[in-house]
């Protein structure tokens, strides 16, 4: 009999033995056979996983954030370095005169962030100019065509 025990419960050694010691024998040495306990601690782990997540993802963000402030500040100070050294180059006539380098650097500054409005501005006149040679070309071909409609068009 005692065979066909070990059969259908092959921990019986083990928890006969830890049982009389007064231990328990799922939380010592085997996990547990309660089904609920397990899904409780699944759900628990899972939790825990994701709060895990949320912070690794909280932390990357913040080393995003200052990897791109730092490229700021490194781009600013780059410019202000160039804007400096500019002014400093676009000195005087003779080579022996110091120019102030912080009113030409802060002028250089200001020119710097029109940059973006002065090209759009430029790209603005040029397809105006376009469009209003297009437009001329258009008229002198008409004019041509209804002066005299034998004579060709002619070439430009």
């Amino acid at each position: 009999m005692s065979n066909h025990d070990s059969i259908t419960d092959p921990l019986g050694f083990a928890r006969r033995m830890w049982g009389n010691m007064g231990l328990s024998l799922p939380g010592m040495v085997t996990p547990t056979f309660n089904v609920e306990e397990i899904e409780q601690k699944i759900k628990d782990l899972k939790a825990v996983e994701n709060w895990l997540k949320m912070n690794l993802s909280m932390l990357q963000m913040t080393i995003q954030g200052l990897e791109m402030q730092c490229v700021t500040l490194n781009a600013v100070r780059a410019m202000g370095k160039m804007a400096s050294s500019y002014g400093a180059g676009a000195g005087g006539a003779s080579g022996n005169e110091v120019v102030p380098a912080a009113n030409s650097g802060n002028d250089a500054l200001k020119q710097a962030a029109l940059w973006p409005l002065t090209m759009l501005q430029q790209m603005q006149e040029q397809m105006q100019q376009v469009a209003n040679a297009a437009a001329e070309a258009k008229k002198a071909g008409e004019a041509t065509k209804t002066d005299d409609p034998s004579k060709p068009a002619a070439k430009s």
